[in-house]
Parts: structure tokens; sequence; C-alpha cells
């Protein structure tokens, strides 16, 4: 029975890659987990060993923790490397900016978001020190932190060579570097580097893993590079009530997508789904791919009589993030099946409405 207020999804959807549920790999790994009586608060040998997982596959001894979500591992990595006078750098349209109700700025006790320009979603070495160095007296919240988003809100990557000139900006400016990395697999899928190079080894010091948008039910992994900056990050994950008593809920799904390179393979089946509706609608009369599509979203400029339709029929997108347009976003579980039934539909409305046909 549905819910008050709730929406029955008859066929896969394009709004958001949180829409898919759990795959096989993660629910299989859940399930094992419950058999039988475990240690509580991540004292578990589950916990341990996705922990372990991860320092494996970034080949680094970092610091691991796991939360319930994305608002709760970006907020509380940043509230721990500022202080309430300090300032945080992000790009303009990034999700910390735009879709956190404040969360940075409440868990931080006050710390400011310095908004920083840049084309297709990215931030440059330039536009950041041109915010950085803006002004440097005490009436001015101290640039603390440089945040980016990887893929980011537009579904652009940035590249190795990109990251590392940040994190060289991020040493001469004294910024601590985080990534916001809720589709970080995505990234990966694309640019085809190893994690540690798209992480440490280019000057990232925390990043936020996310698994909930491949395939886990719930989940994000918060990692610190620079241990030291992990310093009772503990306490502040049970402060905001992310330290989850039945850990092993939360860890052992990772366990089921980090074992033979699953995650990777989700993340390239999504990213491969988007550019098979990117190819399908391309060079079509008034459509507009509005940004490079270089993970598993597609952002398409679409007449109003289009969209209306489009929903009139059922299928469900947004568009409210980046700048404008319509966002389709694919799944680890998107098919070919969907992409092309969805495609079919939007050939036809563009041809009605260039037909005059409504």
């Amino acid at each position: 029975m549905s819910g008050p207020g709730s929406i029955l999804v008859q066929h896969r959807q394009f709004a958001s890659d949180n829409y898919a549920g759990i795959c096989p790999e993660a629910l299989s790994s859940l399930i094992a987990s419950n058999v039988d009586h475990a240690p509580s608060y991540g004292n578990d040998h589950w916990t341990a060993r996705a922990a372990d997982s991860l320092r494996e596959l970034f080949e680094s001894d970092c610091e691991v923790f796991f939360v319930f979500n994305g608002t709760a591992a970006n907020s509380l990595v940043l509230a721990s490397l500022c202080r309430s006078y300090h300032s945080v750098l992000c790009h303009e349209l990034a999700h910390i900016e735009t879709d956190e109700c404040g969360a940075p700025e409440f868990f931080s006790g006050g710390t400011k978001l310095l908004q920083v320009p840049g084309d297709h979603g990215k931030v440059t070495p330039e536009t950041v020190r041109r915010v950085a160095t803006k002004r440097n007296d005490i009436h001015f919240p101290k640039p603390r932190v440089l945040t980016i988003t990887q893929a980011t809100e537009v579904g652009t990557v940035y590249t190795v060579e990109e990251i590392s000139a940040l994190g060289e900006l991020s040493r001469h400016l004294d910024l601590r570097f985080h990534m916001d990395g809720a589709r970080f697999a995505n990234s990966i899928a694309t640019l085809g580097a190893p994690p540690a190079d798209v992480t440490w080894k280019a000057g990232v010091e925390a990043l936020c893993f996310g698994g909930t948008k491949n395939g886990l039910p719930v989940g994000e992994a918060v990692i610190f590079f620079r241990r030291d900056l992990a310093d009772e990050f503990e306490y502040r994950c049970k402060q905001a009530g992310q330290l989850c008593s039945k850990m092993r809920f939360i860890s052992a799904p990772w366990v089921g997508i980090l074992e033979d390179g699953v995650w990777l393979r989700h993340a390239k089946a999504a990213n491969d789904m988007a550019a098979r509706l990117e190819s399908s609608l391309q060079n079509l009369e008034r459509v507009e791919i509005l940004y490079p599509r270089q993970a598993n979203s597609v952002f398409v400029q679409l007449e109003p009589f289009v969209v209306a339709s489009l929903r009139e029929l059922g299928w469900m997108f947004y568009t409210f993030i980046g700048t404008g347009g319509c966002r389709f976003m694919c799944s680890w579980d998107t098919t070919r099946e969907d992409v092309d039934q969805l495609a079919a539909d939007i050939k036809r409305l563009v041809r009605e409405q260039i037909a005059g046909a409504f």
C-alpha cells in the first residue's frame, strides 16, 4: 500500500540514482551479516573488513568511518576541518551550497561557504586563488578548506591533473583539501585511474566516498588520508547521531561491492547507459545537451511541451539541478531498454511539437 503523498513508480526512472534498489552483491553481504550476533558500534569484523578493503583500494593507511548519509559525511568532515570563524571554498553549484539545507554551517557552528564560479561545475586554481585571497583582514571569515565535488553536480569529472593543481594550490594557501565523492565511483569509471591517484596522491586529504548511489542500501564512507585530521571525529559522529549501534548493517554491504571490483562495474554500467542516452539525443532539433556527459547523468534543454508531456507519461526527472534543464540520471541497474524507451518518447514528443500536433 502506498502512503500519503507517495508516488507509485511503474518502471525504472531517471530522476536520481537514489531511486535504484540494493545491488545483489551488497544485499548478499547484508544478509550474511545478519546470521548471528556481532559486537555493536562498529566493533564487528564486517566493519573492520570493509575499512581494510578501503585501505587496500586506496593504497593508504587511511582512517575510515561509516555514517548514514552524504549530508552527514560532508558536513561533519568540514566541521572537523574548520572552526566557526573559518570559511570553506566551494563551487557555486556545489551540493553543500545548494542542497544541504545549511547542514555544513550548522554542524560547524557557523563556518561560512564562499562560492567560487567556474564553467561546467568545476573550480580552477585561478578562481580559487581569487576568492581565497580576496581579503585577509580580521573582519572576513578566514579561508580554511577547499572542497570539490567528484563527479560534479552537472556530471563533469575533474582530471587527475586538475585535482593535482588544486592540491598544490591548497598546500600553497594552507587550505585543507576535501572531496565530496557522492559519485566518486562514476568518476573513477570515467578516468580509468587508480583511486589513489585521484585522491591523496593528488593532494586530497579527506574524501566522502558515496555508496548509496552505487547500489548500497544506506551509508557513506568518510576517509581521512591524513590520520591527524581525523582526531576525535568519532565524537562528532556520535554527537550528530551518526554512530550506528548495529554498524555491521552499514558496513557489510560495502564488503559486497568492494570485492572483485563490483563497485566499479556498477559505476561503469551507469556511465555507459548515460552515454547511450546522450548519443540518442544528440543532433535532435530543439534538443540541447547542456554539459559534457562524463559520468552517469545527461543534462538536456527541452521545451516546456516536451517536459510536461514526459511527466504525463510517468517519467520522473529533475529540472532544478545545476543551472536548469532536465537532468536524466542513470543508475547501476538502468538497462538499454530503459534508455531506449525514454529516448523514443523524447523523440516522438519533439516531432509532435515540430509538427504542431499539440
